[in-house]
């Protein structure tokens, strides 16, 4: 065999047996997605107003109001934050498709024209070379040889980061819809609230407009006058806060919706009570909610594209390869095309840098980037069950709350009814039926408080499950993660 046919050889042989370097990636078995408690029944999922239940892609029409929808479709479609995320995804996109490209061959062109004096030592002659006009046209193409799967490797973690932007912006829809349901809803308690505060004061200035006709019949004294003026203008101080917060409400819905608040019409905010659920709240379990958060795909996908950096580096240790074929006319200008100006050239090229200049350095350091991705994504895992578990929790501990804030006001209901009949029949006093009626006008006002934080405890509840984004389109997924597992 003659010397270059066994080099050829032995190179075709040593390169066959080469394959795709670094780790293959799945999601590891010591993940926290993969611990069954993880995955198992949510422990608030077992009280009262909760159903285990797969919640709804678009769970904001549960509550049944069609206000609400509007403002919910225009958010998604007009917010400013999904749109900076939009155009994030379409910029990792772009690289997506940049990374993809180097698996395709890669074409050149040029051409030439220069008056030229040439060195007479570079062709070994004493003599001076006359002035020349020198052309040049070409044509190459050449194609890297991913034997060692660097450039599949970078398709990889390309694809993974695309992904993960993807699952930011899937993030923020959940985050806009959740802040668009809890602005309206804002607005909707501290509506309730102000008819509640202005049914206070008003009982609260029949007293004390009762008490001034007892001071001036000689039947009360100034100090009753002060105190009940001192309780009116207390519940008087009390209003200004909820129209505030009503407005902010309002404001906040402007921004959601890419507006300025003075655009918003008010018949796109009128609401005078909170809007209930039609049915139970329904939170499925543990495998759903961690299939179903953006925040913990995007830590995955993170943890995929860390473990593919390491195959890129760890293809640094390798030869590059690549085939290339040129073809050409160089010479004197007026000769171009003839004959001698062709030049042609076909052929592989072997690079191989020596592993001395820190690229084993290099892959150790994205190896600890790779453990740092897996320990956030176990992080980012833990923080949605805990953020679930303490929104469930603070959900059915004010729905309690409330339960006994509503008993307390039907019994003031009926002593205030008592004291009425009595007062009608001449055997109480007038201000002892007013006492009955304010206490009344309280355990309403404190009901109608408790109904905002019931209302918002369930914004809570559903921006802790991550659902809303399940609409949009996703990317391809990719065998052997998480989505993969799962599906």
């Amino acid at each position: 065999m003659r010397p270059r046919s066994a080099w050829a050889a032995c190179l075709c042989a040593y390169l066959s047996a080469c394959t795709t370097v670094g780790p293959d990636y799945r999601v590891p078995d010591r993940a926290a997605v993969r611990d069954a408690v993880a995955n198992g029944p949510l422990q608030g999922a077992q009280a009262p107003h909760v159903a285990i239940a797969p919640v709804p892609d678009d769970w904001w029409r549960l509550y049944d109001d069609e206000r609400l929808d509007r403002l919910i479709t225009k958010a998604l479609a007009a917010n400013t934050d999904i749109r900076a995320a939009s155009a994030n995804l379409r910029r990792a996109l772009a690289l997506l498709h940049e990374v993809e490209s180097e698996n395709l061959p890669q074409g050149s062109a040029g051409a030439s024209v220069a008056r030229a004096q040439l060195s007479g030592e570079s062709f070994l002659q004493q003599a001076q070379p006359p002035v020349f006009n020198l052309g040049d046209l070409g044509l190459g193409a050449s194609y890297l040889i991913d034997f060692f799967g660097k450039l599949a490797r970078a398709d990889e973690a390309a694809l993974a980061g695309a992904q993960a932007s993807e699952a930011t912006l899937d993030m923020v829809r959940v985050a806009v819809a959740a802040q668009t349901v809890r602005a309206y809803v804002q607005g909707c308690a501290a509506t309730h609230a102000l008819h509640a505060a202005g049914q206070q004061l008003a009982v609260q200035q029949r007293t004390l407009d009762a008490t001034r006709r007892l001071l001036a019949a000689g039947r009360a004294e100034p100090a009753e006058v002060a105190r009940e003026r001192a309780r009116t203008e207390a519940l008087r101080a009390t209003l200004p806060p909820l129209q505030a917060a009503r407005s902010a409400a309002r404001y906040r819905l402007a921004l959601l919706l890419g507006q300025a608040p003075a655009t918003l019409p008010d018949a796109d905010v009128a609401c005078d009570a909170e809007p209930a659920l039609r049915a139970p709240l329904p939170v499925g379990d543990g495998a759903a909610l961690l299939r179903r958060r953006p925040d913990v795909r995007q830590a995955e996908r993170e943890l995929a594209a860390a473990t593919a950096r390491i195959g890129v580096a760890t293809a640094d240790l390798y030869p590059s390869i690549r085939i290339g074929a040129s073809a050409g006319l160089t010479g004197v200008l007026s000769h171009l095309g003839s004959g001698p100006t062709a030049r042609w050239s076909l052929g592989p090229l072997v690079s191989w840098s020596w592993p001395t200049n820190g690229v084993r350095h290099r892959i150790h350091g994205l190896e600890a980037a790779a453990d740092a991705a897996l320990a956030r994504f176990d992080g980012v895992v833990l923080r949605a069950l805990q953020e679930t578990e303490t929104a469930l929790s603070a959900y059915s501990r004010e729905r309690e709350r409330h339960a006994a804030l509503h008993a307390a006001s039907e019994h003031a209901t009926q002593v205030a009814q008592q004291q009425r009949r009595l007062w009608q029949a001449g055997r109480v006093p007038w201000l002892a039926h007013l006492d009955a009626e304010r206490d009344l006008a309280a355990a309403q006002a404190a009901l109608a408080a408790s109904a905002g934080e019931v209302a918002g405890r369930q914004v809570d509840v559903f921006l802790a499950l991550g659902g809303g984004w399940q609409t949009a389109r996703r990317l391809a997924v990719v065998p052997g993660t998480m989505d993969e597992k799962n599906d």
